[in-house]
């Protein structure tokens, strides 16, 4: 079991003790910390207001209640959303004119995973220095209650989503006619989650008439590891070429991340999802790109062959998001299945990104699978160690610095060396008790024997 508490928000297993599981007392404890903040934020204001949004988990509606009793304790009004997706509550967040959300899921991760996720003002999520006084709040029990005449109010709100559907609908380069008329059959993998209320509402609004959705109970219990990888999505694949189907469709718990099946049941590749959509947009909409390190090079090349410049930010979509601002990106996101539209809003979207890319898969009158090898070949291997207590992740990345100080090396997240035309970034993950190994080259075997050779280095530098 785990607790993992980041700038980023608090995320962990649900049951066992306070400071090690995410607990109730945890969860009081942090919605305490952050609306104890928000509050020094939205001074402007008597009280404060959130949205509160969540996943279809089995601990959801436990954790709701906790946020939204402990926000109003803290004199702070609530709109409450129930289930919802990230994307819908970071947009509900302007909106609504909020001053802060707060999106209850664990994203891919298990079942028994829970998490608290933090908005500012934007809908976007809070900055590493508002995360750290954050916890710093939380350690110290900075907070105080109001008395009973103060209490904040509690509304439900059940438009959102629809609100978000509209906003996308309505987005320049989104063509409803175009995908209408293509008459798409799609399958859609929701894996027991929020997915199967956005998806279908979001394919019904674009005029899609023939799908089918997998894993649409939303029970949190679900079908498979949720993670959208080509090992879970074995449901998905052979339903795409049973229904001699046009594509596939898998979203995350929380519906930011996407990716897509090919007819013949092959993946797209999650890498991929970002890399169709900028090459549709950079195609209408001349301009720069940005994703994160540990994403494949092929937006780079699709950013250049449209005569824009790729910029590559430190792993997590704050950075990603800061980077895109300076750049003044058109489109960014990351290598696993994120996409971010600037123009709709800064957060990773999957709901956009179906829109996207059925309206550049509708207008390129190509296939998926066809459409898919118009673009580069890389070839992504990825991989993860877990990590005991105790362990000196910064010394293991010092003595593998050593070993291999001849080549290029980034450390601006974590260690990215450099061979000649391939490459592997390894880091710690914001979100498990990990290192992620990514490696990447123009052939598969070399990507896992380049992935594999840092992994014993890592074993061995542990051992050491």
């Amino acid at each position: 079991m785990a607790l993992i508490k980041s700038i980023s928000g608090i995320r962990g297993t649900i049951g066992g003790k306070p400071n090690d599981n995410l607990t109730p007392l945890d969860v009081v404890k942090f919605a305490a910390a952050y609306g104890s903040w928000l509050k020094t934020q939205a001074n402007s204001k008597q009280k404060p207001t959130v949205v509160i949004g969540r996943d279809g988990r089995i601990s959801g509606e436990m954790v709701q209640q906790i946020v939204v009793a402990t926000l109003s304790g803290l004199g702070i009004n609530v709109i409450n959303t129930d289930y919802s997706t990230t994307p819908t509550v970071e947009m509900a967040v302007v909106n609504l004119n909020a001053d802060g959300g707060i999106i209850l899921t664990a994203s891919h991760n298990p079942k028994e995973w829970n998490a608290l996720k933090l908005l500012n003002n934007k809908g976007e999520f809070i900055s590493g220095s508002e995360g750290e006084t954050i916890l710093q709040i939380a350690a110290n029990d900075d907070f105080s209650f109001v008395t009973v005449d103060q209490l904040g109010s509690v509304t439900n709100n059940t438009q959102t989503l629809q609100n978000h559907i509209n906003q996308i609908v309505a987005h320049p380069m989104v063509q409803v006619e175009a995908i209408a008329t293509a008459a798409f059959k799609i399958v859609v993998d929701v894996v027991n989650s929020t997915g199967a209320i956005a998806v279908p509402a979001l394919l019904d609004a674009l005029g899609v008439k023939n799908y089918t959705v997998l894993h649409k109970e939303i029970t949190g219990d679900f079908a498979h590891n949720p993670e959208p990888l080509p090992e879970n999505l074995t449901d998905l694949s052979r339903e795409v070429v049973k229904q001699h189907a046009s594509l596939g469709i898998a979203v995350d718990p929380d519906v930011d991340r996407l990716c897509f099946v090919c007819e013949d049941g092959s993946m797209f590749g999650e890498e991929y999802t970002l890399v169709a959509v900028a090459d549709y947009m950079l195609s209408i909409k001349k301009g720069n790109s940005v994703s994160n390190m540990s994403s494949t090079r092929a937006l780079k090349d699709v950013t250049e062959k449209h005569g824009g410049a790729y910029y590559a930010s430190a792993v997590g979509e704050v950075n990603v998001v800061n980077k895109m601002k300076t750049v003044e990106a058109v489109i960014g996101g990351e290598g696993n299945g994120g996409i971010i539209v600037p123009d709709l809003h800064y957060g990773r979207d999957a709901l956009v990104g179906i829109a996207l890319f059925l309206t550049h898969l509708a207008l390129s009158k190509k296939s998926i699978r066809q459409l898919r090898n118009t673009y580069p070949d890389y070839f992504m291997s990825k991989n993860k160690i877990t990590l005991d207590g105790g362990v000196d992740v910064k010394a293991i990345f010092e003595k593998i610095k050593t070993k291999y100080k001849n080549q290029p090396i980034n450390t601006d997240d974590g260690l990215k060396i450099e061979f000649d035309t391939d490459w592997v970034h390894l880091r710690t993950s914001n979100t498990e008790p990990i290192i992620r190994i990514y490696a990447e080259s123009n052939l598969a075997s070399t990507a896992d024997n380049i992935a594999k050779r840092l992994m014993t280095d890592i074993k061995e530098a542990m051992q050491a």
